[in-house]
């Protein structure tokens, strides 16, 4: 071999080494130089038509997921085209905070199709797979079978009494749907675990830990970050009904249950606590349980969903409090998380340095006087 042809060698293992290294510790380089990248800028090129439901490959598939392996999990959200922005902002903040570390599966639904800018804009901003579903009419619609007379009679009192969604039908569709659909839907099924994550919330804090992991660990079921008490209006037949159920069956009731968070007198009333569940991580084999599924097959039966204004917060909540353990409910205090107008803030055990959160401790609404943390507390 020549002295030339062992230079021009020299040289193209060299340059192989560096496009190698740079390629490794530059993502931006990386996807620039990627053979994908190149030939989206050849004549023949460029973004073709998507299916409806779709998934998306990840733009890092060679990182590694964690180092612990990952849950059966989905990160799930259920959007409107015209929340395009503001979910653009929840998505970005939960993956740097989160997900940019651990890669988890997004799953978005819609009553109708997402635009090709919801998915295209999204999609940008996810560091694993994206699923984009529409939810089946029937799982969504309110029923035929409901007096709408009735309903519409119930609307109208809550309108005149200045009640938040009072008069809104397509509200009490999400809140039928997120209590007793949701997890049954084709893209959500084959998966265990959920990180629910609505259209304009904020995590203010790093998310070092895989909760995932911890609740299957830990055997929980269900997570939250925030808990209040519910408007009595919207809901003044539910824990009648509630009791109603239990009445006709008992084997649903878990020993030990959080009972207490939820009744200040032994479960004869309802003191109106609930999980605010715009945040919640927990086990979707709970909510397709037999003892879940009767009860939310009961309560539907009532129409209180679409006569009155039963939302998924309390539905879940009484559910979780009575058919689980007290301990297989996670009070989430390292994340920090926001849905306006209420804030969570880590106060505790100098978390909100170790996790660098950028809310302002003094106003969580852990302990404002319509927090339930309180009652949450008496029962730990």
């Amino acid at each position: 071999m020549n002295t030339t042809t062992r230079y021009v060698i020299l040289v193209v293992v060299v340059l192989v080494a560096l496009h190698s290294i740079l390629s490794f510790t530059h993502e931006d380089y990386g996807r620039a130089t990627s053979l994908s990248n190149i030939n989206s800028k050849m004549p023949w090129g460029g973004d073709r038509d998507s299916p409806y439901e779709e998934v998306v490959a990840p733009p890092h598939p060679s990182s590694p997921p964690s180092s612990h392996g990952r849950a059966n999990a989905t990160i799930l959200m259920l959007a409107r085209n015209s929340d395009t922005d503001s979910a653009l902002r929840s998505v970005r903040e939960l993956e740097d905070r989160f997900n940019h570390q651990f890669h988890y599966p997004w799953v978005f639904l819609n009553e109708e199709p997402f635009s090709d800018d919801f998915k295209k804009r999204i999609s940008n901003v996810i560091s694993g797979e994206v699923e984009f579903g529409q939810i089946p009419r029937d799982h969504w619609y309110q029923p035929e079978w409901i007096d709408e007379t009735k309903a519409q009679a119930g609307r109208d009192k809550m309108v005149q009494d200045n009640i938040i969604y009072g008069g809104s039908v397509s509200y009490r569709n999400m809140c039928r749907f997120n209590s007793g659909f949701f997890f049954r839907h084709p893209l959500v099924q084959k998966y265990k675990w959920y990180w629910r994550v609505e259209p304009d919330v904020h995590f203010h804090c790093d998310i070092d830990e895989d909760p995932f992991v911890f609740m299957e660990n830990n055997d929980k079921v269900y997570g939250f970050t925030i808990t209040m008490y519910e408007y009595l209006a919207t809901i003044p037949s539910l824990w009648t009904t509630v009791k109603q159920f239990i009445t006709e069956n008992p084997q649903f009731v878990a020993e030990g249950n959080a009972m207490g968070y939820m009744s200040d007198d032994g479960g004869n009333s309802y003191n109106l606590c609930h999980f605010w569940s715009n945040f919640e991580i927990a086990n979707m084999d709970f909510w397709r349980s037999e003892a879940y599924m009767k009860y939310f097959d009961y309560l539907d039966s009532t129409g209180g969903f679409y006569y009155e204004r039963w939302g998924d917060a309390p539905v879940h909540s009484i559910a979780a409090a009575l058919f689980a353990r007290k301990d297989q409910i996670h009070f989430f205090d390292q994340i920090g998380y926001e849905h306006n107008p209420y804030t969570h803030c880590p106060k505790g055990n100098g978390l909100w340095q170790q996790k660098h959160c950028s809310c302002n401790p003094e106003r969580s609404f852990d302990y404002d006087g319509y927090s339930c943390m309180r009652q949450w507390d008496r029962i730990q």
